[in-house]
């Protein structure tokens, strides 16, 4: 089958400007996902997929491909990933590009080991026909069952069930494990999207990853510039000879 990774680099971030291409041990927050994916034995391709030219240079120079620039009206703060997907899907079909499968790699998840990329893509292989998706989570270190709102009251209300009097109290244990996307890799299928105009379906495999940091704050952005300098392995795997 074929696989290609799509990059969805938007320019217009407004908690960290120009967020994508802001460096990150020296190298464009972007550059991490393109090495990524490039050091994946199981990707024939990388596509980046952004609204500006400068990210896509960018891009290119670390060795994605960018045939295309994303139209305005979908890269606003709140266009959605279909959209984003399908005008690439779009763009494949129309320059006779076959791609059935497309890595979704977000540049704001930048600590990845493309070894579990290629171990995300044996999965979604082995179970191909019994998924719609597949994505990358990891456990939370609460769980969601602990979780509050807060009702019109200023009361604290069960996250999970508002009538319930779970004691949130009690040790962690006593809770459901529970999980977040993280955005390390999801794998989603081309005609799927095209035939149910949805990204990711009701039947998503879980691929559980090592807890990663995502970047949306200039704090996301320290803490994870000093996660690299304390372990440079990642650092080495990507950017190892340039």
């Amino acid at each position: 089958m074929k696989f290609a990774a799509l990059i969805t680099a938007r320019s217009g971030s407004k908690g960290v400007p120009n967020k994508n291409i802001k460096e990150l041990h020296g190298k464009p927050l972007i550059a991490w996902s393109v090495m990524a994916c490039k050091k994946s034995e199981l990707i024939e391709d990388v596509f980046i997929s952004t609204d500006s030219k400068e990210y896509a240079k960018i891009a290119i120079h670390y060795g994605a491909k960018a045939p295309f620039i994303r139209p305005v009206e979908i890269a606003k703060d709140d266009s959605t990933d279909i959209q984003v997907f399908k005008h690439a899907i779009d763009y494949f079909v129309t320059s006779q590009i076959k791609v059935e499968n497309i890595i979704h790699i977000r540049p704001t998840t930048p600590l990845r080991n493309p070894e579990i990329i290629d171990s995300a893509i044996r999965l979604f292989n082995s179970n191909y026909q019994q998924i719609s998706s597949l994505r990358s989570v990891h456990e939370m270190p609460e769980s969601a069952y602990k979780s509050f709102e807060i009702d019109e009251l200023n009361y604290l209300k069960s996250f999970i069930n508002p009538t319930s009097k779970i004691d949130s109290n009690s040790p962690r244990q006593n809770f459901p494990k529970t999980f977040t996307a993280n955005g390390y890799v999801d794998i989603v299928k081309s005609e799927y999207i095209s035939n149910h105009n949805d990204l990711h379906g009701d039947k998503i495999h879980a691929f559980i990853t090592p807890s990663v940091q995502e970047i949306d704050t200039p704090d996301d952005f320290e803490y994870i510039e000093w996660q690299v300098e304390k372990n440079l392995a990642i650092y080495n795997k990507l950017f190892g000879g340039i």
